[in-house]
Order: C-alpha cells, then structure tokens, then sequence
C-alpha cells in the first residue's frame, strides 16, 4: 500500500493540507468491503457512515490495481492509477473538509478527484521530461472524454459522473492555456489550491467564469 502513502503526500504537497492521517490506516480488504454487503462492489470504493456524531471512514482498492502501480505510471496502467488516485483523493478531501467541520457533496468529491488525477499525471509526466502542452491535451482525452461508465450505475450516478467529467475537462483545459503551455508551475499549483478551497457551487461558478 506503499503507493497510496505516495499519492497523499504528492496531493498534500499539491494543495498544502495535512489532516494528520494516513490512507493506509483506513484501507480495508476484499474480505472487510464485502461484510457491508452492498449493493456495488467497485475496485475502488470510499465507504462513508455517520455514527454517533463520528464520521467512519473505510477504503478499498482492489489489491491487482496496486500491484500493478508498483513499478510506476506508464501508459499501461494509467488506468489503475486513476482509480488508486480517485481512492486517495476522496479520502484526502473527506478529511480536509471533516477536520473544519465543512460539509461536502457527492459531485463535489468527484469533481476534485478528477481534477486531481490530471495534477498528478501531469506533473509525473512533466518531471520526466514530457512536453507538458502536448501531456496535457492527451490526459484531458484520456481521462475525460474517452470515458466507459460501469453498467451498474444508476442514472443519478450516470449525470453526477458526466458532470464532473465535463467540468474537469474545461478546467484542465483552461489550466492548459493559462499555465500548462507557459510552464507556470507555481501559477498553476497556486490556481489549483485556491481551487482546492472553493465549495462545489464555488468551483463550478469558478470553471463557468473562467470559460466565459
């Protein structure tokens, strides 16, 4: 679970938070996910209850996707970096918001991992020496547009996964042309932690406004 330990750090380096807690603490396995006995059984799935004023939380990320990070991203498992990153970033903006008492929405935490699977691809491809313009537009295909939403799903799951696909691909486009094609890390990283804050209504004003 080394590599979950790795994505926190790198999104809390990102957006400069530390809610004092580690991923690894709270990841559950096949066998634990499976005594909810729920009704989808995705390979990865943040698992939130409410209890005695207490909020519980639990993650799963199937144990073939982290084996396959363990060499490191390339485009052969990009796809298993994206659901280990989405793990980590629902459970990272959970515990930011929990540790304010500051509440949070289904699409919001969707949004947010979407934006962060493209901050963290990119910035790995950016520090192998990629061309980050170009890394950029083909991420923004990839994890966006060339999107396949499990069967199981229902239609409110259907819209919330669309929204946020769409918002996310206009705001990396957005950071594409702002900061990405410049090379403006810090003006990127600084958009990105203002953003970070904002609520869900906020952000989407936010990508509305920048797209105007």
């Amino acid at each position: 679970m080394k590599v979950l330990a790795e994505l926190q750090r790198a999104l809390e380096l990102a957006y400069r938070v530390a809610p004092g807690m580690d991923v690894r603490d709270f990841v559950i396995d096949e066998r634990a996910r499976d005594s909810f006995l729920l009704h989808r059984t995705p390979r990865e799935q943040l698992l939130l209850r409410e209890a005695r004023g207490e909020l519980e939380v639990a993650l799963y990320v199937d144990a073939a996707t982290l084996a396959r990070l363990e060499p490191g991203l390339s485009d052969d498992n990009l796809g298993e970096f994206v659901l280990a990153v989405e793990g980590v970033s629902h459970f990272l903006y959970v515990a930011v918001r929990a540790a304010v008492e500051r509440p949070f929405s289904a699409l919001e935490l969707e949004l947010q991992a979407e934006v962060d699977k493209y901050l963290l691809a990119l910035l790995i491809a950016w520090a192998t020496g990629a061309h980050p313009s170009s890394t950029s537009s083909r991420l923004r295909e990839r994890l966006f547009r060339r999107v396949r939403l499990l069967a199981d799903l229902t239609d409110e799951e259907r819209d919330r996964y669309r929204t946020a696909h769409a918002a996310a691909d206009e705001y990396a486009s957005q950071l594409e042309s702002r900061f990405v094609e410049r090379r403006a890390l810090d003006g990127l990283l600084g958009e990105l932690r203002r953003f970070y804050r904002l609520g869900c209504a906020e952000k989407l004003d936010h990508i509305a406004r920048q797209a105007a």
